[in-house]
């Protein structure tokens, strides 16, 4: 676990559309570009070793910009393939808002950043105790249902709160703004309730009509 005093003031940025990384969460990626993989090379000559994953912003004007909260991983896992190419599993250590983007001297991109105001991310596992499980299980069988998706459900019901939520807000296929508004979730209660929101949406086929009751 690392401490606030660990995290440095700036951070090599992972603009990947829809790859959400979420606080003690793993995220594994699959790195061939040039440029990400001397990103990779100079995180792990570095002791914290992370790399910022954050979502391209579509709504800007320029279409270089960056939503200003992103999550940071150290990687914990990595092998190298004969052509070069790395598989990497990031593990998610806390989420930071930018404060400018750095002129850098390297192919990637790196930012200042600050990690203020997310200090639940470096501390114990989140419970949600608000959280109905036995309906949340019922209307995600829906889901899945309506959406071809099969799973394990024996390690969802296994599953404490906050890697059932988070694990279903990574892996579930919503669109890059909709990831976005589970990342900011200040809370784990609220990223359940963003979820179920997102779940209900999709079953309804994009339409407004009421939620499921």
């Amino acid at each position: 676990m690392m401490h606030p005093a660990d995290l440095p003031e700036t951070v090599s940025v992972f603009p990947l559309p829809g790859a959400l990384l979420l606080p003690r969460a793993r995220l594994p990626l699959h790195i061939f570009e040039p440029r990400y993989l001397q990103m990779m090379d100079d995180a792990l000559k570095t002791p914290e070793r992370l790399i910022g994953m954050v979502q391209p912003n579509p709504s800007a004007s320029d279409d270089a910009r960056l939503h200003q909260i992103g999550c940071a991983g150290r990687v914990t896992q990595f092998s190298e393939t004969e052509d070069g190419r790395y598989l990497i599993t990031l593990s998610g250590v806390s989420r930071f808002r930018i404060r400018s983007e750095l002129d850098a001297f390297t192919p990637y991109r790196r930012c200042a950043v600050s990690w203020e105001g997310f200090d639940r991310d470096l501390g114990k596992t989140e419970q949600d105790d608000g959280f109905n499980r036995p309906r949340f299980l019922n209307l995600l069988e829906k889901f899945f249902s309506s959406q071809n998706l099969s799973t394990d459900w024996d390690t969802l019901k296994d599953a404490d709160d906050e890697l059932l939520v988070n694990s279903l807000s990574m892996l579930l296929d919503f669109d890059p703004e909709e990831k976005q508004a589970l990342l900011e979730a200040p809370c784990l209660r609220t990223r359940r309730e963003t979820l179920v929101t997102l779940i209900e949406f999709a079953m309804r086929g994009g339409s407004n009509e009421d939620h499921l009751q």
